[in-house]
């Protein structure tokens, strides 16, 4: 695989640095551009970052005397000197669709973190190992842009990677309805305990827009390509709560589901074990071995104990059993700023990469 010179638009907020570590070290991406606001524009990373930088790794030798460029004023600039662009900003929302079709419409791909483009219709919004097709939508993209190499591509909501990765391969089964609660760490809100103390000992039951993103996104994710656009599914129905809780990194789900045709245990856990994505098929670089992982432990799975399996890019599942009301109740765990955020991303950039969409 050939070697692509990236950009990183909003690189001092906390998924930008989690892109930051991702990318220093990555065989095929080689970071070329760090852009955030212009108050951090003409800094070095290092300095720009400062005190904000809150990975327990440090700030990368080769990262930190790269001048910070404006994410807005310098978008020209950037896109010169890149390939694509993963973009992760703390902007309002219409700014950042802007942002964003400004990029693609210098022919600089956008690979986004951001929620503003994830209901364009003809923006795929992708969880690899689930819905690797909706890639296809860029043809149809790019011609309503105008652009030859210059597209938009978005991942979906943190929280829902959580628990649609294990509803997936029981699709087959004919599921009617899901109750997902999530419990969701305080890095999703870019924040640590030492930045955000009123967390300690805390349990806030809001989080503005995740239940309405959390209920709709899943039905994107599993619609189809018809003509120019993604058909949003109709079913199943999802209802869900989301609330913040006092963990660093990874959102918990505890998850109830009814079904048309009701499997038994043993086809649920053959169903999980099984399943692997085109990620897996084609071995790219940032795909986990085994994308579900299932704990016999009643006690399992634990964010402290298993958020950075494989890499942070595994879904970890556990307390499969029969519900009163609903036919099967379980409990999903992902990393939210590793499968959630960054890391997400990557991986869509090398099912992309490796589909020819950056050439």
């Amino acid at each position: 695989m050939k070697t692509y010179n990236v950009g990183i638009i909003g690189a001092t907020g906390m998924v930008g640095q989690r892109f930051i570590l991702l990318l220093h070290n990555h065989p095929w991406f080689k970071i070329k551009v760090l852009a955030a606001s212009p108050r951090s524009a003409g800094k070095p990373y290092s300095e720009a970052v400062g005190a904000k930088w809150s990975m327990t790794a440090p700030i990368p030798e080769n990262v930190k005397d790269i001048v910070v460029m404006d994410a807005t004023a310098d978008k020209e600039a950037i896109a010169e000197q890149v390939d694509f662009v993963f973009c992760a900003v703390d902007m309002k929302k219409d700014e950042i669709k802007a942002l964003e079709e400004a990029y693609a419409k210098l022919e600089c791909p956008v690979i986004s973190n951001n929620s503003a483009n994830r209901f364009t219709p003809d923006v795929p919004m992708v969880v690899p190992e689930i819905n690797p097709e909706h890639i296809e939508i860029i043809k149809a993209q790019r011609q309503r842009l105008g652009t030859k190499r210059g597209f938009i591509a978005v991942k979906s909501n943190c929280s829902i990677q959580s628990y649609v990765p294990a509803l997936h391969p029981l699709m087959k089964f004919g599921i009617k309805s899901v109750l997902a609660c999530t419990y969701q760490a305080i890095s999703g809100a870019g924040k640590t305990f030492e930045s955000w103390p009123e967390m300690v000992d805390n349990l806030i039951p809001f989080i503005g827009g995740e239940e309405e993103k959390s209920e709709k996104e899943p039905l994107k994710v599993w619609g189809k390509i018809e003509g120019n656009e993604i058909k949003v599914a109709s079913s199943p129905a999802i209802t869900t709560q989301c609330l913040r809780v006092p963990v660093s990194d990874g959102h918990t789900a505890a998850v109830f589901v009814k079904f048309e045709n009701k499997p038994t245990k043993e086809e649920i856990l053959t169903a999980w074990k099984e399943f692997a994505g085109v990620p897996q098929e084609l071995e790219l670089p940032s795909a986990p071995k085994q994308f579900l992982n299932y704990f016999e432990e009643d006690n399992r799975p634990q964010a402290k104990l298993d958020r950075n399996l494989e890499g942070g890019m595994a879904i970890s599942i556990g307390r499969l059993r029969e519900d009163t009301q609903y036919d099967y109740k379980f409990v999903c765990l992902s990393h939210n700023t590793l499968r959630g955020a960054a890391g997400g991303g990557v991986l869509m950039a090398e099912l992309l990469a490796a589909n020819g969409y950056f050439d």
